[in-house]
C-alpha cells in the first residue's frame, strides 16, 4: 500500500508524519512542490504486456501529463527479480542525485520507494501501483528498487536523452531504512 514517512534528515528514527492517506501524501507532497495521482488503467494488461500496450491503456493520461508539462518523450522501464543487473541498478539509483528534467512515474506494477531531501527533511514515498510522482527538476534525491525489484513503470521526459542523474556525493541514503520489496525473504523469487 502506498505510503509516506517524512523524516528529519538529521535521525531516520524520529518520524514526523507518516500515512496512507491518498489526500494526505497528496497535500503534504503538494507542499515542497512533488505531484501525486493515482491512475486506472482503461484496459486490463498482461503480467508481460510491453511498452506498447501500457502506453496504449494509459494513453488520456500520458497525453495529458506530457501536454501540461511540455514533456517530449515517453518509454516504459520494467525491472524483474531476475534481472541479471539489478544490485548494480540499485546501487545506482541508491545514490543521492539530482536532474536537470523532472523525475516523472507513474507505477503500472510493482513498487519502490522514492526518498525526497527538501528543506531538513527526508520525504519517503513508497509508490505501487497506479501511483504517480511527479518530482521537480532539481530536487534531490534517490530511489530503492528493492533487493528483489519488480515494477513497471511509465517514465515521461522534457529531454529526449531521459535518465540523467548528478549524484550529490552525500551519503545519506545509507541512514534511512530501505526499501524491502514484497518479494524479500523468499528464497529465488524468479
Amino acid at each position: 500500500m502506498t505510503q509516506l514517512t517524512v523524516y528529519a534528515d538529521t535521525d531516520s528514527t524520529k518520524i514526523l508524519i507518516e500515512t496512507r492517506e491518498e489526500a494526505e501524501i497528496a497535500d503534504v507532497l503538494s507542499d515542497i512542490g512533488v505531484a501525486f495521482e493515482r491512475w486506472n488503467a482503461s484496459v486490463q494488461l498482461a503480467d508481460d504486456a510491453g511498452q506498447e500496450e501500457v502506453l496504449q491503456a494509459y494513453e488520456a493520461q500520458v497525453k495529458r501529463l506530457m501536454d501540461e508539462g511540455g514533456y517530449k518523450s515517453v518509454d516504459v522501464a520494467r525491472v524483474k527479480p531476475d534481472h541479471p543487473d539489478r544490485v548494480a541498478l540499485r546501487q545506482k539509483f541508491l545514490a543521492e542525485h539530482t536532474h536537470a528534467d523532472d523525475e516523472v512515474r507513474f507505477f503500472v506494477e510493482g513498487a519502490g520507494a522514492f526518498y525526497l531531501h527538501v528543506d531538513g527533511k527526508v520525504y519517503r514515498i513508497v509508490c505501487e501501483r497506479n501511483d504517480l510522482l511527479n518530482v521537480p527538476a532539481g530536487t534531490t534525491h534517490w530511489f530503492d528498487t528493492g533487493e528483489y525489484p519488480h515494477f513497471c513503470a511509465i517514465r515521461i521526459f522534457t529531454s529526449p536523452d531521459g535518465w540523467v542523474g548528478n549524484f550529490t556525493g552525500d551519503d545519506i541514503a545509507t541512514r534511512f531504512p530501505l526499501f524491502e520489496s514484497p518479494l524479500a525473504g523468499i528464497e529465488n523469487p524468479a
